[in-house]
């Protein structure tokens, strides 16, 4: 068997029956060239928010495993549509969802992780001539239940496709040409990157950039398999993620984002005592709760405060661990603020090119921006500042920075 293409369509890809249709033709295309080529689509557009909503009519606390049965359907719609959409065009296509393509997954409801793929069958019906359609985001546990792996699992669910039956490259078809210096929805100015690190694009999709989902990128990154970001209403080249050394860094800043969809929680009055940091991280963790930024303080009473990020999603449960953990403690209060922004700075080039983070710093501060938290990493700087400022912070450091 020759080279198989790989490539994924997201949910604005496949909104409209359309949009379906224009990607089967697209297919259609690419067949010319490769007679394999596996697909992994996602819920046409609003589905899975559609579905979550709904499920919230019902229950405010649904079963993890009835609520993972009811948002994994939306890709199965969309699989389906597509694989009828090529067999229109003359087309032979079939659709499979996660748990008949053999993805098997592992651990909690709506956050697994996919631990294996048996490729025996995506691989057969590849050899009758067939196309095929997988549903993106899902696939079987050891209970023989369907587990969703995360919101943006589709890119993860096309990738560990791609390592598993062995194919160089993962086509990720977006709304968006490329990868851009930041969000083009957001600033008019920001320009598309031709090519982009592993570590550079996993720094951007954590930190807000939603072009690719993290995990899609360690993925990849693990696998060597080369992520090409390009239209998916269109042939053009996009971007591609590869490894750095195959790029020469011409700038210190590759891109900047804003990721308005974050929340701190500072914990006051915590006892200088070794640990205490640990236990409360342990029990967010052990609550499947990610944490973002970390800052600890020690105030002039000789207390502590321990502020840290967590996605505006997880804030309820977050403040209820955290007030536990504060109690047992003997600390004070516990203060959370959903008015926040984050915006980070990216790029592999700082670690060689001093006056970076002055001159984010320097920035922000001649226009009044308030800083409440920094971070930092070899390749990034992260700073939280008022949600009422995120988007002209945004604005301004990619000015700064010469982005445009």
């Amino acid at each position: 068997m020759s080279e198989i293409i790989v490539q994924k369509y997201g949910g604005t890809s496949v909104g409209s029956p359309e949009r379906i249709q224009a990607v089967a033709k697209r297919v259609q295309q690419f067949r010319k060239t490769n007679p394999f080529v596996v697909i992994v689509v996602s819920a046409m557009g609003d589905t899975t928010d559609d579905l979550i909503a709904l499920s919230k009519q019902i229950s405010t606390s649904p079963n993890p495993r009835e609520y993972d049965a009811l948002i994994s359907t939306g890709e199965n719609i969309s699989a389906a549509l597509t694989a009828m959409a090529l067999q229109a065009l003359g087309v032979p296509a079939i659709s499979l969802t996660g748990p008949q393509a053999g993805v098997i997954t592992q651990g909690i409801h709506s956050k697994s992780k996919i631990a294996k793929v048996n490729t025996d069958r995506i691989l057969a019906e590849l050899k009758e001539g067939k196309v095929v359609v997988v549903t993106g985001f899902q696939g079987l546990n050891d209970a023989n239940d369907v587990t969703t792996i995360g919101r943006g699992g589709s890119d993860t669910s096309a990738v560990v496709l791609a390592a598993a039956l062995k194919a160089p490259i993962c086509d990720i078809c977006t709304d968006v040409d490329g990868v851009y210096t930041t969000d083009p929805r957001k600033v008019a100015t920001a320009t598309k990157i031709s090519e982009i690190s592993y570590d550079e694009m996993l720094e951007l999709a954590s930190l807000g950039a939603k072009v690719l989902h993290p995990r899609s990128v360690e993925c990849a990154k693990e696998n060597g398999i080369i992520l090409h970001v390009r239209s998916s209403f269109k042939m053009d080249e996009g971007t591609y993620v590869k490894e750095a050394s195959a790029m020469e860094v011409n700038r210190p800043v590759t891109g900047v984002t804003l990721n308005s969809s974050e929340a701190q929680v500072s914990i006051c009055g915590v006892p200088d005592s070794p640990g205490v940091a640990g236990k409360v991280f342990t029990r967010l963790a052990d609550e499947s709760i990610n944490v973002d930024m970390i800052i600890q303080s020690l105030g002039a009473d000789g207390k502590n405060q321990i502020s840290f990020t967590v996605d505006q999603d997880d804030l309820a449960n977050a403040k209820v661990i955290t007030e536990q953990v504060a109690r047992e403690l003997g600390a004070g209060s516990v203060e959370c603020d959903d008015e926040v922004a984050k915006v980070s700075i990216v790029g592999v080039g700082m670690m060689s090119k001093p006056g970076v983070a002055a001159t984010l710093f320097r920035t922000l501060g001649d226009h009044g921006i308030n800083i409440r938290l920094i971070s930092t990493s070899e390749i990034k700087v992260s700073c939280v500042v008022p949600k009422s400022e995120g988007q002209r912070a945004l604005e301004l450091l990619h000015s700064a920075f010469e982005l445009g």
